[in-house]
C-alpha cells in the first residue's frame, strides 16, 4: 500500500515542509491575520486564490484531462445560507485554535503535539456535521 501511495506522501510532506518555512503554521501569524496586524497570511491567501483561479481557466480553456484521460468537470455551485454559518464556524474555530484543518499535521509534525485536540475536535465535527447534514438549514 505504501509503495502504491508513496508519490502522496512525498507530496504532502513537501507541502507541510512549505507551511512550516513559509510560516503558514504559526500560531502567532494566524493571530496577526485575524488582529489585521500584518498581511502576511493575506498574501499567502491571496497568492493561492490567484493559482487557483489561473488553475481552473488554463483547464477549461484547454480542456485538460486528468493523468488517466478523463476530462476534468467543474460542476457550478450553488449558494445557500448554511455556507454562511460554517464560514462564521470555521473562522471562529481558526482564530481560536490558531489552526485550520491544512496545517493540522504539520503542526503536530513540528512537535506542537496540543494540536491533537484540534485533530480530534475538526474529526467529531466533521462527523457531527455528517449525522445532522440533513437538518441543517439550507
Amino acid at each position: 500500500m505504501l509503495r502504491n501511495n508513496f508519490k502522496y506522501l512525498m507530496v504532502g510532506l513537501v507541502f507541510g515542509i512549505v507551511f512550516v518555512k513559509a510560516e503558514v503554521i504559526s500560531w502567532f501569524r494566524i493571530q496577526e491575520m485575524f488582529r489585521l496586524q500584518s498581511f502576511h497570511m493575506y498574501g499567502i491567501i491571496g497568492s493561492a486564490v490567484l493559482v487557483a483561479m489561473l488553475s481552473i481557466w488554463l483547464i477549461k480553456k484547454f480542456r485538460i484531462k486528468t493523468v488517466s484521460g478523463e476530462p476534468i468537470v467543474i460542476k457550478p455551485k450553488e449558494f445557500n445560507k448554511g455556507q454562511i454559518y460554517g464560514g462564521i464556524l470555521f473562522g471562529l474555530g481558526w482564530a481560536v485554535t490558531g489552526a485550520c484543518p491544512g496545517p493540522l499535521f504539520a503542526q503536530i509534525g513540528t512537535g506542537a503535539t496540543v494540536v491533537v485536540v484540534t485533530l480530534i475536535s475538526a474529526i467529531l465535527g466533521t462527523w457531527v456535521y455528517g449525522k445532522f447534514r440533513n437538518r441543517l438549514p439550507h
